[in-house]
């Protein structure tokens, strides 16, 4: 019988002394897979946290090692913490192993690590999971602000249902969920090592990350049934997070949705082109089908043919799109206004409808 993969937790904390026993409490108490290790790794704490878990860590079901740093002040943020945690962690796991990462105020689901490892021995080598907000913080957050969030929330997903009807991701099949967020991330050792580790960002490392991973071709799996509660505080420790952005929010709205997010006819061109790249890619070269194939490429990205052919020499696919987008003037990334959602969302709408009914055409 082969030996039980180690499944080792990376948890970056500032100053949660209050929060912290629920995280630990959950990770303690998951039914269908159990946690080896977990790496603790307190960043620039002031308060009484560590004591705090001191006094829990007896009582766990797994081991934890408890890191304390003081990090100068300019890279004092989540992106250094998370990337020393999981370097720790990688180091404990094995090369087999399974990394995770969570938030200090996260309470994950008491099926989060089976449904983890279920969506990593589907053939995932990485597993984002969904952060959702404590119900009863979430009571104290204004009814506009919800409104506002479900709105781009429900465009973001239409975005992606056009990519999943053009492109589909055979490891990431719909239903999915369109976050990347560090309060639940699983990885494969592996595919970690491979990525280059959580890059040290002050904002938006798990962002990074993900794009990392993309760019190396890893099979990453939006799983909507991988949940983890957050809070809903509006005065956060890290700069720049879920928090502040509340915090503006309560304040203005902001003029633009999430940077992530383009007008529907742009989401439609990425999305093609992304499906001539596979199929280019795919086929024997040198040879008039190829050469055709990347013209038709080039002439979508409004780019030289040149330079698509310099580019399909790539080895990994994510490498050479992520290329071929970046410097594509057709992709250029444009920010959606807020007050023109609703025209964005009917016209991602139409698309929608017309890929649906040439599926149907195509299958009758």
């Amino acid at each position: 019988m082969p030996p039980a993969r180690s499944l080792v937790a990376a948890i970056p904390v500032r100053n949660e002394a209050e929060r912290i026993g629920h995280c630990l409490h959950a990770l303690a108490t998951q039914q269908g897979a159990g946690l080896t290790h977990a790496v603790v790794l307190l960043n620039n704490c002031t308060d009484t946290t560590a004591d705090r878990i001191r006094a829990i860590s007896p009582h766990l079901p797994f081991s934890l090692s408890l890191i304390e740093r003081t990090y100068p002040l300019p890279i004092a943020h989540a992106g250094t913490a998370r990337r020393e945690a999981m370097e720790i962690a990688g180091t404990m796991s094995g090369p087999d192993g399974i990394l995770l990462t969570t938030d200090a105020d996260g309470v994950v689901a008491p099926d989060w690590l089976a449904r983890n490892v279920a969506a990593l021995d589907a053939g995932a080598d990485a597993v984002c999971g969904r952060a959702l907000i404590d119900p009863a913080e979430a009571l104290l957050i204004p009814h506009a602000l919800h409104e506002d969030d479900r709105a781009e929330v429900a465009y973001a997903t239409m975005l992606d249902r056009i990519h999943d009807l053009i492109d589909p991701d055979p490891h990431d099949p719909w239903p999915r969920h369109t976050e990347h967020s560090g309060a639940s991330i699983a990885v494969r050792v592996g595919a970690w090592r491979q990525a280059g580790g959580i890059p040290p960002l002050p904002l938006g490392e798990d962002r990074g990350f993900l794009a990392a991973l993309r760019q190396g071709d890893a099979a990453i799996r939006h799983a909507p049934d991988v949940t983890v509660r957050v809070s809903g505080r509006t005065v956060g420790r890290a700069r720049g997070g879920m928090a502040d952005t509340m915090a503006r929010r309560l304040i203005r709205q902001d003029e633009m949705l999430d940077e992530s997010l383009e007008p529907a006819g742009t989401c439609l061109l990425r999305a093609q082109a992304r499906t001539t790249l596979r199929r280019v890619r795919a086929l024997p070269q040198p040879g008039r089908q190829h050469h055709e194939t990347a013209r038709s490429l080039a002439h979508q990205l409004g780019l030289p043919l040149s330079r698509v052919l310099e580019v399909m020499e790539e080895r990994f696919f994510g490498m050479a799109w992520s290329q071929l987008e970046a410097a594509s003037p057709t992709l250029e990334r444009r920010p959606v206004r807020r007050a023109e959602l609703d025209l964005h969302a009917w016209q991602a709408e139409q698309i929608l409808r017309q890929l649906h009914a040439s599926r149907s055409a195509t299958c009758v």
